[in-house]
Protein backbone atom coordinates (compact mmCIF):
# COMPACT_ATOMS: atom_id res chain seq x y z
CA UNK A 1 0.00 0.00 0.00
CA UNK A 2 1.33 3.41 -0.90
CA UNK A 3 2.16 5.70 1.98
CA UNK A 4 -0.13 8.48 0.75
CA UNK A 5 -3.09 6.08 0.92
CA UNK A 6 -2.48 5.31 4.59
CA UNK A 7 -3.88 7.10 7.65
CA UNK A 8 -1.78 7.30 10.82
CA UNK A 9 -3.51 5.73 13.82
CA UNK A 10 -5.25 7.73 16.52
CA UNK A 11 -7.09 4.80 18.09
CA UNK A 12 -6.97 0.99 18.13
CA UNK A 13 -9.96 -1.34 17.93
CA UNK A 14 -9.82 -4.28 20.36
CA UNK A 15 -11.63 -7.27 18.84
CA UNK A 16 -11.13 -9.60 21.80
CA UNK A 17 -14.81 -10.20 22.60
CA UNK A 18 -16.40 -8.95 19.37
CA UNK A 19 -17.57 -12.49 18.52
CA UNK A 20 -19.46 -12.78 21.81
CA UNK A 21 -21.91 -9.88 21.61
CA UNK A 22 -24.70 -11.90 23.23
CA UNK A 23 -22.45 -12.75 26.21
CA UNK A 24 -21.14 -9.27 26.93
CA UNK A 25 -23.31 -8.74 30.03
CA UNK A 26 -22.21 -12.10 31.42
CA UNK A 27 -18.55 -11.33 30.68
CA UNK A 28 -18.95 -7.89 32.24
CA UNK A 29 -20.26 -9.40 35.48
CA UNK A 30 -17.57 -12.08 35.48
CA UNK A 31 -14.71 -9.62 34.95
CA UNK A 32 -16.18 -7.21 37.52
CA UNK A 33 -16.47 -9.94 40.17
CA UNK A 34 -12.93 -11.22 39.67
CA UNK A 35 -11.51 -7.70 39.55
CA UNK A 36 -13.32 -6.81 42.78
CA UNK A 37 -12.07 -10.00 44.47
CA UNK A 38 -8.50 -9.31 43.31
CA UNK A 39 -8.65 -5.74 44.64
CA UNK A 40 -10.20 -6.76 47.95
CA UNK A 41 -7.86 -9.71 48.56
CA UNK A 42 -4.66 -7.88 47.67
CA UNK A 43 -5.72 -4.71 49.49
CA UNK A 44 -6.39 -6.75 52.63
CA UNK A 45 -2.92 -8.34 52.45
CA UNK A 46 -1.40 -4.93 51.71
CA UNK A 47 -3.04 -3.30 54.75
CA UNK A 48 -2.45 -6.20 57.17
CA UNK A 49 1.26 -6.47 56.39
CA UNK A 50 1.67 -2.74 57.09
CA UNK A 51 -0.40 -2.36 60.28
CA UNK A 52 0.58 -5.63 61.99
CA UNK A 53 4.05 -5.49 63.66
CA UNK A 54 4.25 -9.31 63.77
CA UNK A 55 4.20 -9.38 59.97
CA UNK A 56 7.19 -7.07 59.56
CA UNK A 57 9.43 -9.88 58.32
CA UNK A 58 11.18 -10.38 54.95
CA UNK A 59 8.57 -12.87 53.71
CA UNK A 60 5.68 -10.50 54.37
CA UNK A 61 7.65 -7.53 53.08
CA UNK A 62 7.92 -9.33 49.74
CA UNK A 63 4.25 -10.36 49.96
CA UNK A 64 3.30 -6.71 50.54
CA UNK A 65 5.10 -5.73 47.35
CA UNK A 66 3.55 -8.64 45.46
CA UNK A 67 0.05 -7.55 46.50
CA UNK A 68 0.78 -4.00 45.34
CA UNK A 69 2.01 -5.37 41.99
CA UNK A 70 -1.12 -7.49 41.60
CA UNK A 71 -3.34 -4.46 42.20
CA UNK A 72 -1.42 -2.50 39.57
CA UNK A 73 -1.35 -5.42 37.13
CA UNK A 74 -5.08 -6.10 37.26
CA UNK A 75 -5.91 -2.36 37.23
CA UNK A 76 -3.90 -1.96 34.04
CA UNK A 77 -6.23 -4.32 32.16
CA UNK A 78 -9.60 -4.64 33.90
CA UNK A 79 -10.99 -1.05 34.00
CA UNK A 80 -10.60 -0.48 30.24
CA UNK A 81 -11.94 -3.98 29.56
CA UNK A 82 -15.03 -3.20 31.67
CA UNK A 83 -15.57 0.10 29.82
CA UNK A 84 -15.31 -1.66 26.44
CA UNK A 85 -17.76 -4.37 27.52
CA UNK A 86 -20.24 -1.63 28.43
CA UNK A 87 -19.93 0.13 25.06
CA UNK A 88 -20.60 -0.97 21.51
CA UNK A 89 -17.33 0.49 20.22
CA UNK A 90 -14.43 -1.36 21.83
CA UNK A 91 -11.52 1.00 21.24
CA UNK A 92 -8.52 2.51 23.01
CA UNK A 93 -6.57 5.60 22.02
CA UNK A 94 -3.17 5.04 20.42
CA UNK A 95 -1.26 6.59 23.31
CA UNK A 96 -3.60 4.95 25.79
CA UNK A 97 -2.60 1.65 24.21
CA UNK A 98 1.07 2.58 24.66
CA UNK A 99 0.50 3.43 28.33
CA UNK A 100 -1.38 0.18 28.93
CA UNK A 101 1.37 -1.86 27.27
CA UNK A 102 4.06 -0.07 29.29
CA UNK A 103 2.28 -0.71 32.62
CA UNK A 104 1.44 -4.28 31.60
CA UNK A 105 5.12 -5.03 30.92
CA UNK A 106 6.34 -3.08 33.95
CA UNK A 107 4.14 -4.86 36.48
CA UNK A 108 4.49 -8.26 34.78
CA UNK A 109 8.30 -8.17 34.61
CA UNK A 110 8.64 -6.84 38.16
CA UNK A 111 6.35 -9.60 39.41
CA UNK A 112 8.42 -12.30 37.69
CA UNK A 113 11.59 -10.95 39.32
CA UNK A 114 9.92 -10.58 42.72
CA UNK A 115 8.59 -14.15 42.65
CA UNK A 116 12.14 -15.32 42.01
CA UNK A 117 13.36 -13.26 44.98
CA UNK A 118 10.62 -14.72 47.18
CA UNK A 119 11.68 -18.25 46.19
CA UNK A 120 15.28 -17.39 47.15
CA UNK A 121 14.05 -16.01 50.48
CA UNK A 122 12.30 -19.30 51.27
CA UNK A 123 15.35 -21.29 50.13
CA UNK A 124 17.59 -19.40 52.57
CA UNK A 125 15.01 -19.73 55.38
CA UNK A 126 14.78 -23.52 54.94
CA UNK A 127 18.35 -24.45 53.99
CA UNK A 128 20.28 -21.89 56.06
CA UNK A 129 18.02 -21.05 59.03
CA UNK A 130 20.82 -19.83 61.33
CA UNK A 131 22.26 -17.50 58.69
CA UNK A 132 18.85 -16.31 57.48
CA UNK A 133 18.63 -13.13 59.66
CA UNK A 134 22.02 -11.98 58.38
CA UNK A 135 21.53 -12.87 54.72
CA UNK A 136 17.94 -11.54 54.40
CA UNK A 137 18.23 -8.41 56.51
CA UNK A 138 16.12 -5.33 55.86
CA UNK A 139 18.72 -3.64 53.64
CA UNK A 140 19.17 -6.71 51.42
CA UNK A 141 15.38 -7.15 51.09
CA UNK A 142 15.02 -3.51 50.06
CA UNK A 143 17.81 -3.96 47.50
CA UNK A 144 16.10 -7.05 46.03
CA UNK A 145 12.76 -5.24 45.72
CA UNK A 146 14.36 -2.10 44.28
CA UNK A 147 16.23 -4.22 41.71
CA UNK A 148 12.98 -5.96 40.71
CA UNK A 149 11.23 -2.62 40.22
CA UNK A 150 14.19 -1.16 38.33
CA UNK A 151 14.25 -4.12 35.92
CA UNK A 152 10.48 -3.87 35.44
CA UNK A 153 10.64 -0.14 34.68
CA UNK A 154 13.53 -0.58 32.23
CA UNK A 155 11.77 -3.39 30.36
CA UNK A 156 8.34 -1.71 30.36
CA UNK A 157 9.52 1.74 29.27
CA UNK A 158 12.22 0.43 26.93
CA UNK A 159 9.97 -1.98 25.04
CA UNK A 160 7.10 0.51 24.83
CA UNK A 161 9.36 3.20 23.37
CA UNK A 162 10.94 0.78 20.88
CA UNK A 163 7.52 -0.37 19.64
CA UNK A 164 5.55 2.88 19.67
CA UNK A 165 8.24 4.82 17.82
CA UNK A 166 7.64 2.53 14.82
CA UNK A 167 5.34 3.80 12.02
CA UNK A 168 1.69 2.77 12.50
CA UNK A 169 -0.21 3.74 9.39
CA UNK A 170 -2.14 0.62 8.40
CA UNK A 171 -4.79 -1.49 10.11
CA UNK A 172 -5.93 -0.45 13.58
CA UNK A 173 -7.58 -3.73 14.64
CA UNK A 174 -6.08 -6.32 16.98
CA UNK A 175 -7.66 -9.63 17.99
CA UNK A 176 -7.15 -9.14 21.70
CA UNK A 177 -8.87 -7.46 24.67
CA UNK A 178 -5.73 -5.55 25.69
CA UNK A 179 -2.65 -4.01 24.10
CA UNK A 180 -0.22 -6.91 24.29
CA UNK A 181 3.23 -7.01 22.68
CA UNK A 182 2.81 -9.17 19.59
CA UNK A 183 -0.72 -8.04 18.57
CA UNK A 184 0.38 -4.39 18.68
CA UNK A 185 3.65 -5.13 16.90
CA UNK A 186 1.75 -6.72 13.98
CA UNK A 187 0.12 -3.33 13.30
CA UNK A 188 3.46 -1.66 12.57
CA UNK A 189 4.01 -0.60 8.97
CA UNK A 190 7.64 -1.71 8.85
CA UNK A 191 9.92 -4.70 9.36
CA UNK A 192 9.67 -5.77 13.01
CA UNK A 193 12.21 -8.62 13.04
CA UNK A 194 14.53 -6.90 15.54
CA UNK A 195 11.63 -6.15 17.86
CA UNK A 196 10.46 -9.78 17.70
CA UNK A 197 13.97 -11.01 18.57
CA UNK A 198 14.08 -8.58 21.50
CA UNK A 199 10.67 -9.79 22.73
CA UNK A 200 11.73 -13.45 22.49
CA UNK A 201 14.96 -12.71 24.37
CA UNK A 202 13.16 -10.81 27.13
CA UNK A 203 10.61 -13.62 27.46
CA UNK A 204 13.38 -16.16 28.01
CA UNK A 205 15.31 -13.94 30.43
CA UNK A 206 12.42 -12.62 32.54
CA UNK A 207 9.88 -15.45 32.34
CA UNK A 208 11.60 -18.79 31.69
CA UNK A 209 14.76 -18.10 33.73
CA UNK A 210 12.85 -17.00 36.89
CA UNK A 211 10.56 -20.02 36.45
CA UNK A 212 13.56 -22.37 36.31
CA UNK A 213 15.17 -20.69 39.32
CA UNK A 214 11.94 -20.93 41.31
Amino acid sequence: MKKDNQTCLTEIVLLGFSDFQSMQKFLLCLVLIFYFLALMGNSLIFILTIVSPTLHTPMYFFLWNLSFLEIGYTSTISPKLLVNLLSEKQTISFWGCGTQLCCFLLFGTTECCLLCVMAYDRYVAICKPFQYPYIMNYRECAHFVAASWAIGILVGVGQSISIFTLPFCGSNRISHFLCDLMPVLRLASTNTYKNEVAIATLTVVFVLVPLLLI
